[in-house]
C-alpha cells in the first residue's frame, strides 16, 4: 500500500515543482519542500520495511533529490530576482 502512495507523492512533487517554477511564490515553495520530504520519508520506509537493495535505492533517491534540488533552487533564484 505504501508503494503507490510513494509513487504518487514523487510524481506529484516533480509536477508541482515544475509548476511552481513558472508561477513562483513562497508558499508554493513550502509545498514543494513538503512533497520532497514526504517522498524521502516514504522511500526510506520502503527500503527499511522491504529490505530492498540499498545501493540501487540510494542512487535513485540521489538522482531524484538532485532533480528536485535543481528545480527548487532555480525557483527560489527566480523568486528572489523577481521581487527586485
Amino acid at each position: 500500500m505504501i508503494l503507490p502512495v510513494h509513487i504518487v507523492i514523487a510524481l506529484s512533487s516533480v509536477i508541482y515543482t515544475a509548476f511552481v517554477f513558472f508561477r513562483p511564490s513562497k508558499n508554493k515553495l513550502k509545498v514543494s519542500y513538503t512533497l520532497t520530504g514526504l517522498t524521502l520519508a516514504t522511500g526510506t520506509y520502503l527500503v527499511w520495511s522491504t529490505g530492498t537493495h540499498i545501493l540501487q535505492s540510494c542512487i535513485t533517491g540521489l538522482l531524484y533529490i538532485a532533480i528536485m534540488l535543481f528545480g527548487i533552487l532555480a525557483t527560489h533564484y527566480k523568486l528572489v530576482h523577481q521581487k527586485i
